[in-house]
């Protein structure tokens, strides 16, 4: 279900895939403005990710039907999912006379476009934040090692032995 407060929306039904890889690249657009979205999908190496840069080309495309007067700058991807539509069932021929069954998904995709505020900047970017949490969380009471690489002998020589070995079994050398 939409919410209200949506300026545009647009839905492509009957998307050739299945819902798990379209919710793939849905999810690297929820929460972006239009512009960084398109950027986004139009550099991404799947499949379906043209055929939802055109769903979200179509959605701007509607809110500029629907208000004239609209700030495509200001727009973002408000409401983003992918639901799982019906599948196609074929049959594969298998050895002896038997059949495997084949199920060609599909899937419908929905976005929703909304409008951000004219005072309201973008939010803050999170990686100058986890950054300083970063440098301030080891001086916590129970502050954890900074972790690194292990070195190659340290490695060898903290490896537990195999099942055989610790049981004796296995092959003898001669």
């Amino acid at each position: 279900m939409l919410p209200q407060d949506l300026v545009a929306s647009a839905r492509l039904r009957y998307l050739g895939t299945s819902a798990q890889k379209a919710r793939l690249v849905v999810d690297l657009i929820r929460g972006k403005d239009v512009g960084e979205a398109a950027a986004t999908l139009r550099y991404t190496k799947k499949a379906v990710a043209p055929e939802i840069g055109r769903l979200l080309d179509s959605a701007v495309a509607n809110a500029r039907q629907k208000r004239q007067d609209i700030d495509v700058d200001r727009l973002y991807v408000h409401t983003a999912f992918v639901d799982g539509g019906p599948s196609l069932k074929r049959i594969q021929p298998a050895p002896m006379g038997r059949a495997f069954r084949i199920l060609k998904r599909m899937c419908h995709v929905t976005l929703g476009l909304g409008e951000r505020r004219a005072s309201a900047t973008r939010p803050p970017a999170r990686a100058a934040a986890g950054g300083e949490a970063r440098e301030t969380a080891g001086a916590g009471t129970r502050a954890r090692p900074a972790r690194g690489r292990k070195s190659p002998g340290r490695a060898k020589a903290a490896a537990p032995a195999t099942k055989g070995a610790r049981k004796g079994g296995g092959r003898k050398k001669a």
